[in-house]
């Protein structure tokens, strides 16, 4: 039996699902962009991407965590 997926990356198939692009590409995104501050990206992703904040909030999370930087 699997354990279901927790924080964060819970929202991954619906960020993919809504917005159509995979988490790797969101990824890429937010390690390109010249912001560094969470709550900087959260608001670029949601003004630039359209994404909702829980999603946005995801992503960035994520992200920072697995490049140490959070």
């Amino acid at each position: 039996m699997t354990e279901a997926v927790k924080g964060p990356a819970s929202y991954f198939p619906s960020i993919e699902q809504k917005y159509g692009r995979p988490i790797a590409e969101w990824q890429e995104l937010i390690r390109a962009s010249p912001l560094t501050r969470h709550l900087e990206l959260v608001g670029w992703l949601k003004a630039e991407h359209g994404l909702g904040h829980g999603h946005a909030n995801a992503l960035v999370a994520y992200t920072l965590a697995e490049d140490g930087k959070r």
